[in-house]
């Protein structure tokens, strides 16, 4: 696996934790919100994705700082 596979599995786990930020994954990887909505689009099946989006969506009500 390259290098850049692995980077991109490891923001997909830390994109579906509950536990990691956009913040946290922007200060490791550079990646910004939107590009982690674009990785997880690309490398996600359609429904896992969208249920990913409302995942957070629902918790960033919730909490100021989710994701």
């Amino acid at each position: 696996m390259s290098k850049n596979e692995f980077d991109i599995h490891e923001v997909i786990e830390m994109a579906l934790s509950d536990h990691a930020s956009f913040r946290d994954i922007e200060k490791l990887h550079g990646l910004n919100a939107d590009d982690v909505k674009l990785l997880m689009r690309k490398n996600l099946k359609r429904g896992s994705y969208e249920a990913w989006r409302r995942r957070v969506r629902k918790f960033s009500d919730r909490r100021e700082h989710y994701k």
